[in-house]
């Protein structure tokens, strides 16, 4: 049986999948990159949860992360970008994965060139993601 935390995330993940680029979960990078870039959804830590009693409660603010990765030999930067915006525009369209958490509230990326040798440059981010959600106990 799922627990709460794997199916907000598989949510997650599945919200991610339509999108042009690549989606793994918990993968190592591919030695390609697509065209339309990479997205690795890391599960993340659950955190310290907040606790309410009758009825026990526990509520997590869970901060999983979105690797984002572009490589092209032009327009890297306006790809990353708009990968970066479609992203934003996926998860702002449902903040709740379907009623399955309270809320979902991804964080601005911090961005890096990585330079490959003897191939375009690499363009990447960590996103975390925010999700908000609350389980009847830590292991559930």
């Amino acid at each position: 049986m799922p627990t709460t935390r794997d199916i907000v995330l598989a949510a997650l993940d599945a919200r991610l999948l339509p999108l042009a680029a690549l989606t793994l979960r918990d993968e190592v990078l591919p030695d390609r990159i697509p065209a339309a870039g990479l997205i690795i959804l890391r599960d993340g830590q659950p955190g310290e949860p907040e606790v309410t009693l009758s009825p026990l409660r526990y509520h997590y603010q869970h901060r999983a992360e979105l690797e984002v990765v572009v490589q092209a030999p032009n327009g890297r930067a306006s790809a990353f970008d708009s990968l970066i915006a479609t992203i934003g525009t996926t998860l702002e369209a449902d903040r709740t994965l379907g009623g399955l958490c309270d809320w979902v509230e991804p964080e601005a990326p911090a961005s890096v060139d990585l330079p490959i040798e003897g191939a375009a440059a690499m363009k990447a981010a960590v996103i975390t993601v925010v999700l908000h959600y609350t389980t009847s106990g830590p292991l559930a």
